[in-house]
């Protein structure tokens, strides 16, 4: 079986545009990417879904039902069940059998489990939960600063049921599928690569989760560690290049997809022949 790769928008909510672009006035920023009159950016939510011969793979999940009174002021809208999409893809939930979390931000991990008749439930009971080992001591023992981003009990069952497994070092997961590591957007992320399909795709996460992001300065106040986040996406960013690969933007609500060249004065752009904007474009 050729690899299978289905982009899945879990929901939209909006962050603010001073947080999400940092240091960037917004005289610049507003250029590339839409704010309303509160300065609210709608980010998606973007989860993948891939299929090899013999496996059934998630990468993120989206923020899922339990946290949204407690993060109103995110706004969030058009949430999607990630179990009714795989449900329309013909996949049960039972089928999946790995989950790879590129970092344990609400947004990314919270449809791990679900409330179920008043009673925590993973979501996806036969999986293992990739997640890298310095991110689960993050998640465990959170700095004041990023600790509002965490929710034990996105991740706690997943523990106690054994299926966790901690990444400490880059590697091959399946014949398609590499895990690479990243840091500064939080610490200890992993950057899933899927190759074997028509295109490779680098789903990069939260280190470019724009495609004004490909600018390498633009980086997000979000950021625990912005120098980190700087090196790291040149790194990445010359990997797409050199591999030609397929860049997902897993916040962007306009631009999902670009590959990514490299000019002659050093500056890395999207291949604006390569934009996929709309997800009935994938």
């Amino acid at each position: 079986m050729e690899v299978k790769i289905e982009i899945i928008d879990t929901g939209y909510f909006y962050a603010d545009g001073g947080a999400m672009f940092g240091a960037i006035p917004k005289t610049a920023w507003s250029r590339k990417y839409p704010s309303d009159e509160m300065n609210g950016c709608v980010l998606a939510m973007r989860s993948l879904l891939v299929q090899t011969a013999d496996r059934c793979l998630l990468i993120d999940t989206g923020a899922g039902y339990k946290h949204l009174k407690s993060l109103s002021y995110y706004r969030f809208f058009g949430l999607k069940d990630l179990k009714e999409e795989l449900r329309l893809r013909h996949i049960s939930p039972d089928e999946i059998t790995d989950v790879i979390l590129t970092h344990l931000h609400f947004d990314h991990c919270g449809y791990c489990t679900l409330e179920e008749e008043n009673k925590l439930q993973l979501a996806f009971p036969n999986a293992t939960y990739w997640v890298r080992e310095k991110q689960w001591h993050a998640f465990r023992r959170p700095h004041p600063l990023e600790e509002g981003s965490f929710f034990s009990e996105d991740m706690d069952l997943v523990e106690q049921s054994g299926k966790l497994c901690l990444v400490t070092d880059p590697q091959v997961l399946c014949p398609n599928i590499s895990l690479l590591l990243a840091d500064g957007h939080t610490s200890g992320q992993i950057v899933p690569l899927i190759q074997g399909g028509e295109e490779s795709i680098l789903f990069a996460g939260d280190v470019i989760p724009l495609l004004a992001s490909v600018s390498l300065e633009w980086i997000s106040a979000y950021d625990v560690y912005p120098i980190a986040s700087y090196d790291e996406k040149v790194h990445l960013l010359e990997l797409a290049v050199q591999g030609n690969y397929r860049m997902i933007f897993c916040h962007d609500a306009y631009a999902v997809s670009s590959k990514v060249k490299k000019t002659s004065g050093g500056l890395y752009l999207p291949d604006r022949d390569s934009i996929r904007n709309s997800l009935k474009d994938e």
